[in-house]
């Protein structure tokens, strides 16, 4: 599942992911299926293609393309790279488009019709040539591959994805598990409930100044956020979905895409 982020201050962009990857086998014993499930702590989720350094992408949801051979999403970058290599710089927004056709041909190909595994989840921050401020996109593949905008203008703020209850309850007071039981035990309607999502944003919701946000705090706030969600998934009899190294990249008008942290391969570590 994980856990992206993706955050558009007035200063830049910060795209924020965490590491871990987990997959599913299936076992027989004693005649009854044993689900195994492993989690790997060194996926790649904070995309960027070289060639367009104005922009980056995180993802979350489905882990891994193919049921047989599965494949993370940054283990198809060398091919989408090589698609855009000889492009000129292109906009967030036909960036977003063309990463979410790529990756909807890649789900295609190794997952058969029918397959209900979850979407594969892409936000894409950056910046368009000359432009003030920086464009966040949203991708679903395979259901809604065509991008769609988000904090559009001069709005600003913190957008994230996946196994997010814990953030969502940090930032808003609560989660979308809160909403559905409220919704169960009062019977109440679909405008009802989103009209009550609105009211306890307002009235329960930190009072985040997002405009005013330097964008050190915007990095912070997102390692915070992330970070938390590891610390409490320590505790907990559920999926442990988010762990491993958090990795953290800025997207400026003047710099383009900077790594904050990116954890780096290493060999063997040996206490002298």
């Amino acid at each position: 599942m994980s856990l992206g982020i993706a955050f558009k201050g007035a200063e830049g962009i910060v795209l924020a992911a965490d590491s871990r990857v987990t997959l599913t086998g299936e076992r027989q014993q004693d005649g009854k299926t044993l689900v195994l499930p492993a989690t790997y702590d060194n996926a790649v989720k904070l995309l960027h293609v070289p060639s367009q350094r104005w922009v980056g992408a995180v993802t979350f949801g489905l882990g891994a393309l193919g049921l047989q051979e599965p494949r993370t999403a940054a283990s198809f970058l060398p091919e989408f790279e090589e698609e855009l290599e000889k492009e000129p710089r292109l906009s967030v927004e036909e960036f977003a488009r063309r990463l979410g056709d790529f990756y909807g041909r890649q789900w295609t190909a190794p997952m058969p019709a029918g397959t209900t595994a979850p979407e594969m989840i892409f936000l894409v921050g950056g910046y368009d040539e000359g432009a003030a401020y920086g464009r966040l996109f949203q991708a679903v593949v395979p259901s809604a591959p065509v991008p769609i905008e988000q904090q559009s203008g001069q709005n600003f703020g913190a957008i994230w994805g996946g196994q997010k209850a814990h953030a969502d309850r940090l930032v808003q007071g609560f989660d979308d598990g809160t909403l559905r039981t409220i919704k169960s035990h009062l019977k109440l309607s679909d405008p009802q409930i989103e009209d009550l999502r609105q009211a306890l944003r307002r009235e329960n919701g930190l009072p985040l100044p997002y405009p005013f946000l330097p964008l050190q705090d915007c990095v912070d706030l997102c390692i915070l956020l992330i970070k938390t969600t590891i610390n409490m998934q320590r505790f907990i009899v559920d999926v442990r979905g988010v762990g491993g190294p958090i990795d953290v990249a800025t997207v400026t008008r003047t710099d383009g895409f900077c790594p904050v942290q990116q954890k780096e391969i290493s060999g063997e570590r040996r206490d002298r």
